[in-house]
């Protein structure tokens, strides 16, 4: 017999907003320094997990690697970004600019989704639009003839409710404040239906989720003298979400 989950199995995971730079051109790394143009008004902050990616048959050598890193500075009005392999650690630099890029281009992403755990619920829909393809001149019969439909396009919306509090360096805070970042890239739900977490981390493998790139489209503050502060924020998908329901 299967077992019903309670709320209590869920969790949601997020990317913030204005995380994601797919378009890094071998010259918007440093030949010499530590610069990294990733462009202006994005919504990186400092001490952001990132991984920087490189396309396939780029040269590095002496360039800052691939790999995991920290923001360590990121200015919105120049685009300027400085990595760090630790968290206020030193700065990353390199001393020749990558080449070899041809057509495509290098990454500056958030590393994964995290925790909010300020979380009291979440929901999501997902919806398919009908397309009338019903035809005339049918056979006449004693029934009223059927109308007769295929499947459209696919569509989605969500909410997610979170309290508010005196810390705004949370990750909730920030879902709260994304709702008003210019650009939206790299916005992600990760909705856990049933989180497994085994040795202190969430086990991917036995757990189910639902991710979702998304666009954050409102928040709505609820404020009175019985309940908690919080925050209702809408979402939509901006992408197709994938499903993984497996338990292996």
């Amino acid at each position: 017999m299967a077992t019903v989950l309670s709320g209590t199995s869920g969790a949601l995971y997020y990317k913030p907003a204005g995380t994601s730079v797919t378009t890094l051109a071998a010259s918007a790394f440093p030949a010499s320094g530590g610069d990294i143009t990733v462009g202006t008004y994005l919504g990186f902050q400092v001490n952001d997990p990132v991984t920087l990616a490189y396309p396939a048959g780029a040269t590095t050598t002496n360039a800052i690697a691939a790999g995991d890193y920290y923001v360590l500075t990121y200015s919105e009005s120049t685009g300027v970004m400085t990595l760090s392999s630790t968290v206020g650690g030193s700065e990353e630099t390199a001393t020749a600019a990558p080449s070899g890029f041809g057509s495509d281009t290098a990454s500056i992403t958030y590393t994964a989704a995290e925790v909010v755990g300020q979380v009291r619920e979440w929901s999501f829909e997902i919806t398919r639009s009908e397309i009338d393809v019903t035809t005339i001149g049918q056979t006449v019969s004693g029934t009223a003839p059927f109308r007769a439909y295929i499947p459209g396009f696919a569509d989605g919306s969500g909410s997610a409710t979170v309290y508010t509090t005196d810390d705004d360096t949370l990750l909730s805070s920030r879902l709260i404040q994304d709702v008003i970042q210019r650009e939206q890239n790299g916005a992600t739900m990760k909705l856990y239906i049933d989180r497994i977490i085994s040795s202190g981390s969430v086990n991917d493998t036995t757990s189910r989720s639902i991710e979702v790139p998304v666009i954050l489209t409102s928040a709505s503050l609820s404020v009175n003298p019985d309940d908690g502060q919080s925050v209702e924020i809408a979402f939509r998908p901006s992408s197709a979400p994938s499903f993984d329901f497996s338990k292996s």
